[in-house]
């Protein structure tokens, strides 16, 4: 994990794409938990950044390449994290050059629930960004 200052991710308009895992919908409907680090994700949320991937393409690469389940993408911009104070930085990995976190590192568990129920919210309000909106 990478949270060093010079790899801040800038562009506020830059959508950030995740992947909601089945178990995380409720009647169609994302849940704040697709929007929450778990205890392994040591306070990193992983996205991918539409400058490299568009939704369709990371969609592509978590459920064909990675053979991980999806329900779709839904995405929130770096400018949405900003602001709710939630900072977002690149993370490239060889075999994902768009993977990026947000960083939830230092929050409370109240806090990170808190910023995860925003951060769904504002996805639920763009809508799934691949396949189509729902």
């Amino acid at each position: 994990m990478s949270f060093e200052p010079d790899r801040r991710l800038a562009d506020p308009d830059e959508l950030l794409h995740r992947q909601v895992h089945p178990t995380f919908l409720r009647d169609g409907r994302v849940t704040s938990q697709a929007f929450g680090p778990t205890p392994k994700d040591e306070g990193g949320l992983s996205v991918s950044r539409d400058a490299r991937a568009s939704a369709e393409e990371a969609y592509r690469r978590h459920t064909e390449q990675k053979q991980l389940k999806s329900a779709g993408v839904w995405s929130v911009t770096v400018g949405e994290c900003n602001g709710i104070e939630l900072n977002a930085y690149e993370d490239a990995k060889p075999e994902d050059d768009a993977h990026a976190l947000v960083d939830f590192r230092g929050l409370s568990k109240g806090m990170v629930e808190k910023k995860a129920k925003q951060l769904a919210e504002i996805a639920r309000q763009r809508g799934r960004t691949f396949p189509g909106s729902r």
